[in-house]
């Protein structure tokens, strides 16, 4: 069992109080989490409920807080897992936690809790949100080594992360191929409305030939025979559902800069290679540059979240193509970095940059010192 770093920062958060609530993509191992759970605090009286299943969706369905306290009045600790299956469901968890303040509610959920709404004006300021994601290259060190985890890295690149496919080494291609077809954003295609959902998928290919590149939603538009505001809503979309991200560029104000640019990366690089339909080893592709940087990022990403670093992220870049690949500012305090996949070439960072701004630290991140930057 590889461990989740979430597991440590949910269990600090357990009796204080509040609902907490564990959102992600599909396949990313929220039910598994939540029963790491029920088996920690299996000396507490303990119900699981999945609403996959009729009976358990329509009975939380009530707003009877009679028909709740039948349901769960003599448990101290409830697991809720699938509740995007459940109308209203934030009502239910309101009236939950504002009349059993003795139970500790652990619910989980996929994106259509958050594009349907259901929870946040309901609940808010009764919760706990965290997100899960995809392993990440810390929780796979801390299972193995520095040096195994090193020695997978090209596989990394390419098949990702999630955890279906670390655990099953052969049928990666089989695993990812099935997850990057609408699987992972049939939520957006069920709770909104989805006029073209053929444009989404199309959308979503155009996005994974242009990871690390700047993206334009005008370009885009004239791409996919579109208009702008279609692509930014969709795109809007795929980022509540856990499939992309999306860097603005850093500015303030010197001459040149690329003010109101952006750039989008997948949250794995495997979905993304699925897309584009290409799982050649990094030795031997064009995009290998494009593919670490989105490995970094995202894992950065994952980091950030997991250990509350409470850090802006950020690219920079002129007009003259000069280029800073990840800015993160906390505090006011500016970290600079550029990623390089050839640790042996000389780089430097430019200095209109360097001479403008007061920088902090800054760093090259390579294959002989990632694991810093990312655990």
């Amino acid at each position: 069992m590889i461990h989740r770093g979430l597991f440590d920062i949910i269990e600090k958060n357990i009796d204080k109080g509040k609902v907490i609530i564990i959102i992600g993509p599909r396949q990313v191992g929220k039910t598994t989490l939540v029963k790491q759970f029920i088996s920690k605090h299996r000396n507490r009286k303990t119900l699981y409920l999945n609403c996959d299943e009729i009976e358990v969706k329509n009975a939380l369905t009530t707003h009877s807080l009679a028909k709740l306290r039948e349901l769960l009045g003599s448990y101290s600790f409830v697991v809720i897992d699938e509740a995007q299956r459940v109308k209203d469901i934030g009502l239910t968890l309101k009236l939950i936690s504002d009349n059993m303040p003795g139970l500790q509610l652990l619910v989980t959920g996929s994106s259509a809790l958050e594009l349907s709404n259901r929870i946040n004006e309901p609940l808010t300021g009764r919760k706990f949100e965290f997100n899960l994601f995809p392993f990440s290259s810390c929780e796979l060190v801390k299972h193995s080594s520095p040096f195994e985890e090193k020695k997978k890295l090209h596989g990394r690149l390419v098949y990702g992360m999630y955890p279906d496919v670390i655990n099953n080494p052969g049928d990666e291609r089989l695993i990812l191929n099935n997850l990057a077809s609408s699987y992972l954003y049939r939520d957006a295609l069920t709770y909104q409305e989805i006029r073209k959902p053929e444009l989404l998928d199309r959308l979503l290919k155009a996005l994974a030939m242009q990871i690390s590149a700047q993206v334009s939603y005008n370009e885009l538009a004239q791409l996919l025979s579109s208009d702008p505001d279609t692509i930014s809503r969709y795109i809007q979309l795929l980022e509540k559902a856990y499939v992309i991200f999306r860097l603005n560029s850093y500015s303030k104000n010197l001459r040149n800069e690329l003010k109101r640019s952006r750039k989008i990366y997948f949250y794995d690089n495997g979905i993304r290679n699925a897309l584009i339909g290409n799982f050649n080893d990094p030795d031997t592709r064009q995009d290998t540059g494009a593919l670490w940087e989105n490995f970094l990022v995202s894992e950065r990403i994952k980091k950030t979240h997991y250990e509350n670093i409470f850090a802006q992220s950020y690219f920079w870049r002129t007009a003259q193509q000069q280029e800073i690949d990840y800015i993160e500012v906390e505090n006011d305090l500016l970290n600079i970095y550029e990623f390089k996949w050839n640790p042996h070439k000389k780089y430097r960072f430019p200095k209109t940059f360097i001479n403008n701004y007061e920088i902090n630290s800054s760093s090259f991140i390579t294959t002989e010192n990632y694991l810093k930057f990312i655990c």
